[in-house]
């Protein structure tokens, strides 16, 4: 679109300036009354009113060169709407560029960590099956330890009380080989 505008108005500019320069030619150097002249020796052949320059071309003249002048404003607007633009993108893509530059950074790092995290999740399974097996185990030794104090708490009594009774049968024992025969009869 800049490039469009700015020839349209090229090319406006240029033919206005022919424009305005035969016109120039013709009311400035007095042109027009020479045609007139020449017109007014040849004999048409139908009858019309004397041929006169106008005397008033000057304001055609002024607005030709207005027309000339807003067409190299907007030129200048053009160029100048085009350089910031060209400024705008150049500097969004620099900030494109960086924030997808942090973007692939966070990227990165955030990888990093869920591996990290990943691998913390390994270690803390692997440690949590061998506690687990090691529980079992200690519940397994447990267990097996209350089977046995369960029987010797059961027996104890019974223990006891045979214990005392081959106490006893070694003190008869060690009376009767003691030569106290006659105490243990």
């Amino acid at each position: 679109a800049f490039q469009t505008t700015v020839a349209d108005q090229r090319a406006t500019q240029g033919i206005l300036n022919k424009a305005l320069a035969k016109l120039k030619d013709f009311y400035q150097k007095n042109i027009g009354s020479k045609v007139a002249l020449a017109q007014s020796s040849q004999e048409p052949p139908v009858k019309f009113n004397a041929y006169k320059t106008n005397e008033g071309a000057s304001p055609v003249i002024g607005l030709i060169e207005q027309i000339i002048g807003d067409s190299e404003k907007l030129v200048q607007e053009a160029n100048t709407a085009e350089f910031q633009a060209q400024a705008d993108y150049e500097k969004f893509v620099k900030d494109s560029n960086a924030l997808i530059s942090d973007l692939n950074e966070q990227i990165v790092s955030k990888a990093k960590a869920i591996a990290e995290a990943n691998g913390d999740k390994a270690q803390a399974s692997s440690d949590l099956e061998s506690t687990e097996g090691e529980l079992e185990s200690l519940a397994a030794y447990e267990a097996d330890l209350h089977g046995q104090c369960d029987f010797v708490l059961k027996n104890f009594d019974i223990r006891q009380k045979a214990r005392m009774q081959e106490m006893e049968a070694i003190m008869q024992a060690k009376a009767i080989l003691s030569g106290d025969l006659e105490a243990g009869r």
